[in-house]
């Protein structure tokens, strides 16, 4: 089988995947390299901490983009961009079954960990996005796709296939909530530089070094930047009750997303937005199922995705 190419884009996540296997615990892995997952470290946070930020977080999201249900216990939810499990813990134990999912395998050794401890690590099913933007989930699967402080760190490209999955694995009527990173301030020297510094990771003289700065390695993870419409737009189609949530200072209205409506929360970074939206049914693949539509594709079909799984 031919190997995947390796690719400087996914770097930072291996880099940062190898340190987490390096320690010896998962309160040494929040100490040096908790930053990662939501810019907190210090040489006395612990791993009950770190996961008491998610704790605080999660049902601030969950009440405020409408995504909670009293069946809760009965729904999946997929996380794009788990990490070690900070917010897996709470929707562990909130959501029936959760689909936790990284592409690096440090990472979710690390997160089942956190959950066996500080969630219910039954419920737990860990997915590794071994290519960097597809996932190993079945069609319709999940009542929830959530993913936070992910897709700007991820290629552009990668950005945006990751979107489509996660309108793929919702159910039809199923809801996303997918937060991405818009340009602002110094995005056009920061983007750049991180593409730059990710190819030095590369270069054997210096990469190993480099890899462990954390300036460095925060340039790194600048990979793109995505305004509401060309995230929208191509999947416009699949989407309704669209809402695009942004911080109250951003008041200028988003523009090139059909009926979307502006939606505003404090609690959001000025340089964030979120796409919060219900899925529905794909119109080719209602085809194709119909009497007589044998011949329409399914686009995205099942068994195009591979990666490693360790759903039962």
């Amino acid at each position: 089988m031919p190997q995947m190419r390796r690719r400087t884009k996914l770097i930072p996540w291996q880099v940062a995947g190898r340190v987490t296997e390096r320690q010896d615990d998962t309160d040494e892995v929040v100490r040096t390299t908790g930053w990662v997952f939501n810019n907190e470290t210090g040489g006395a946070l612990t791993l009950e901490e770190f996961v008491e930020t998610g704790d605080n977080e999660v049902p601030v999201y969950l009440q405020r983009f409408g995504l909670e249900s009293e069946h809760d216990e009965t729904r999946t939810l997929v996380e794009i961009g788990c990490g070690i499990g900070r917010m897996t813990c709470a929707f562990t134990r909130r959501f029936g079954i959760v689909y936790a999912c990284d592409l690096d395998g440090g990472f979710l050794e690390r997160c089942r960990q956190a959950v066996a401890r500080y969630g219910i690590v039954s419920r737990l099913r860990t997915i590794e996005v071994a290519d960097g933007r597809s996932l190993a989930v079945p069609d319709g699967r999940a009542d929830v796709v959530f993913s936070y402080i992910t897709l700007q760190h991820c290629d552009r490209d990668d950005a945006l296939a990751l979107l489509r999955e996660a309108v793929r694995v919702a159910r039809p009527g199923g809801r996303i909530a997918l937060n991405f990173r818009t340009w602002s301030g110094l995005d056009p020297v920061l983007v750049p530089v991180g593409g730059l510094v990710r190819a030095l990771f590369r270069v054997p003289a210096i990469g190993p070094w480099l890899s462990r700065r954390r300036l460095a390695t925060r340039l790194a993870w600048q990979a793109n930047r995505l305004d509401p419409h060309q995230a929208v737009g191509p999947i416009r189609h699949r989407l309704t009750d669209v809402a695009i949530w942004r911080n109250p200072a951003r008041t200028s209205a988003p523009w090139g997303v059909g009926e979307a409506r502006a939606e505003h929360f404090e609690g959001i970074n000025k340089a964030h937005w979120w796409l919060v939206a219900r899925v529905i049914e794909d119109d080719l693949n209602a085809a194709a199922e119909a009497p007589g539509g044998a011949g329409v594709p399914n686009r995205g079909s099942s068994s195009e995705r591979r990666g490693p799984s360790t759903e039962p």
